[in-house]
């Protein structure tokens, strides 16, 4: 449940940073809002993550790593699995109200994934 809402708040989080970089075709913006969202890119980007997270961070992220589910038949399931406890961290921050915790984490995924 955390990472179904934390997939929303996340690819919201995108669509919002890159409409604020300047105007572009919607197919252009959709593409990159894609290229963002996916398991391959959430999971590269989240070694520069981890080391700022607090214990208990790190146990919500943990948990829905560790959560049995379906990876679809084109995804990597390690970084499926990656992306998915990131995605509970995302969807736990929203619901507890620290979106400021959560766009400071969201900001050092956006500069590791642009040095990457």
């Amino acid at each position: 449940m955390l990472a179904f809402l934390g997939d929303a708040v996340f690819e919201l989080m995108v669509r919002a940073r890159l409409v604020g970089q300047g105007n572009a075709p919607i197919g252009q913006l959709h593409r990159r809002t894609v290229a963002h969202v996916s398991a391959a890119a959430q999971s590269a980007a989240f070694p520069a993550l981890e080391p700022l997270l607090t214990e208990e961070e790190l146990a919500i992220f943990k948990r829905g790593r560790n959560t049995h589910n379906n990876t679809p038949k084109n995804a990597d399931p390690a970084q499926y699995r990656c992306a998915t406890g990131l995605e509970a961290l995302f969807g736990y921050l929203y619901l507890l109200g620290r979106q400021e915790r959560a766009q400071a984490l969201f900001d050092a995924l956006w500069e590791a994934a642009a040095e990457g």
